[in-house]
């Protein structure tokens, strides 16, 4: 993202510009208009299979213009898929696994309790009971080995298939990026790529900026430094040619904190003045203002 950089800004005196629509205006200071740009690039590289865009279009945030060849990548995501597939069929089904072992604990369970009522009625045999008991320990300990086995295996198998769904991300990300969107809504100032044509990640493909709110780029002296603030509103005057003119509300959004050198294109009131402050100014664009149109700025007070 970038400001236009084009512009050389004068500060004017108004005894050397009269108003021209606006008579009996005085005029702080001058400018020129720019806005917010953006250069989007490419992030794939391939040849660009669509992509519908034309100079001096306005776009929406997001809006889907075209994309670049991404059939090598979906071949690979599809394959990934496939393998995840394979990886999570080996998956146990713990409960089904171990129902057998449990199963047979509870039978054995059943014969514990007749063979204890036997016992108790002075009819059974305290040996099959202890057999019975015997019988139970060592299913429960074969059962406790085998969950443990089955939930062992069952964590190797989720950590490859992760490790497949972090590969399938990352495609996807990269099938994402060979979608051509607009970063935000705003006018189409340049193309740089054309259907058909290879590109490579990071290779300009247009230019858009925001001309919705454009901004008054100027500069202060020292000595104006107490008449603006950031947030105070002002009247901008934009030259349209000849005496035509036609005044805006501007807001300051920035003021310098930093003092520079004095332009050599730049003119002050005080000519011994040798350090100037930038100063941005927003502006609501009503379509007629355009980017390095000239400007004036009354303060107001």
């Amino acid at each position: 993202m970038k400001n236009s950089a084009l512009i050389l800004t004068v500060l004017l005196s108004p005894a050397l510009f009269p108003s021209c629509g606006n008579k009996g205006t005085e005029y702080d200071i001058s400018g020129n208009f720019e806005a917010t740009e953006i250069i989007v690039s490419s992030e794939a590289n391939g040849k660009i299979l669509e992509f519908n865009i034309d100079e001096g279009v306005v776009l929406d945030a997001g809006q889907y213009l075209g994309y670049v060849d991404s059939i090598q990548l979906q071949l690979q995501k599809k394959r990934l898929l496939a393998s995840n597939g394979a990886v999570i069929s080996r998956r146990a089904d713990v409960t089904k696994q171990i129902a057998a072992t449990r199963q047979q604990i509870a039978n054995l369970q059943i014969e514990k309790q007749r063979a204890n009522n036997l016992i108790s009625a002075n009819a059974g045999n305290k040996k099959l009971l202890d057999d019975i008991n015997g019988q139970i320990s060592t299913l429960e300990r074969q059962l406790e080995a085998q969950k443990s086995s089955l939930e062992k295996g069952n964590n190797s198998v989720d950590k490859e298939s992760a490790a497949l769904e972090i590969q399938v991300a990352q495609l996807q990300d990269q099938l994402d990026k060979c979608k051509i969107t607009s970063p935000i809504k705003g006018t189409v100032l340049a193309k740089y790529a054309e259907m058909g044509e290879v590109t490579a990640m990071g290779k300009p493909l247009f230019k858009i900026a925001d001309i919705d709110n454009i901004i008054l780029r100027a500069y202060i002296t020292s000595g104006q430094l107490s008449k603006l603030k950031i947030g105070q509103i002002v009247k901008v005057y934009a030259d349209f040619g000849d005496e035509d003119q036609k005044e805006y509300e501007g807001k300051v959004s920035w003021i310098s904190d930093k003092a520079e050198f004095t332009p050599k294109t730049i003119q002050t009131k005080d000519e011994r003045a040798n350090l100037v402050y930038a100063t941005k100014i927003m502006v609501k664009n009503d379509g007629y203002l355009k980017i390095g149109m000239y400007g004036q700025v009354s303060f107001g007070n």
